[in-house]
């Protein structure tokens, strides 16, 4: 199994939003403008960096899901000589939600399965290859305690955060949206937070065509994944990564992530 669907077709509304205390460079607050967060320079895009994370991991084919404006960051991965990975784009036609977002990419997932992920999170190669590896479908859990301690996210921002909720046997038995305190005080520790790092089979397309918009007027995966679970029997996995996420949301994501990706080598 080596294809992965990145979902790179988000507006960028809080990247967009400006913040003079930021410290961003001249190229930096150019691509935080246009919302294109894989394109942010940190000495080179920042979904470069993704990217390599996943071919260390042995992933061959990437799929990226784009906004139809999207030309700059089509046109930089067409042009780009890599010699391990093979590029294919799908376009969102309109930023309905990460689940629309998603059934762009069924041409290119056929009946195989495959992995979805962001483009504006890093991951740790551990966690996308222990997603590979696995049977079925999965989800990597990652432990919010490892997040806080290791990723530029501050523990305040860990109720944005969906939680997952796993049974006795190990499988995913619920997904928290933004939950609050009242929850993460009574939820059972450690708590494994999604980041959107899923392993899905062509089930997903009959849940994503099937779902309602969220409270949020969007399309949204896990409530695609719900479905897939609810009405399709399917069960997924979850995978616990004591590794951190990187998230760069936000103006003031840019230079901590930068920091620590400071030594880190790319090989496309």
């Amino acid at each position: 199994m080596d294809k992965v669907v990145i979902l790179a077709a988000g507006l960028g509304t809080r990247m967009r939003k400006a913040n003079s205390e930021a410290g961003l460079t001249d190229a930096q607050a150019e691509a935080a403008q246009s919302g294109v967060k894989a394109l942010i320079p940190i000495d080179r895009p920042f979904l470069d960096y993704v990217l390599s994370r996943l071919a260390d991991a042995g992933y061959r084919k990437v799929c990226m899901v784009t906004g139809p404006k999207h030309n700059q960051l089509r046109d930089y991965y067409k042009s780009l000589q890599s010699k391990r990975l093979k590029f294919e784009f799908a376009i969102q036609q309109e930023p309905l939600g990460t689940s629309d977002a998603v059934l762009a990419a069924e041409k290119f997932a056929g009946d195989d399965e495959f992995v979805v992920i962001n483009s504006d999170n890093h991951y740790p190669a551990n966690a996308l290859r222990q997603l590979r590896q696995i049977q079925g479908c999965a989800l990597v859990g990652f432990e919010s305690g490892a997040m806080t301690a290791a990723s530029n996210i501050e523990p305040e921002r860990i109720k944005g955060f969906a939680v997952a909720e796993v049974n006795g046997d190990g499988y995913l038995s619920r997904i928290v949206e933004k939950p609050d305190e009242k929850f993460l005080a009574a939820a059972a520790k450690p708590i494994y937070l999604s980041m959107n790092c899923w392993r899905l089979n062509s089930s997903i397309f009959t849940a994503c065509r099937n779902i309602k918009p969220s409270a949020r007027g969007e399309l949204e995966l896990p409530d695609a994944v719900e479905y897939a679970m609810e009405k399709l029997g399917q069960q997924f996995r979850l995978i616990r990564s004591d590794e951190a996420v990187l998230d760069l949301s936000s103006r003031e994501d840019v230079g901590p992530v930068a920091e620590i990706l400071a030594d880190e080598e790319v090989s496309l």
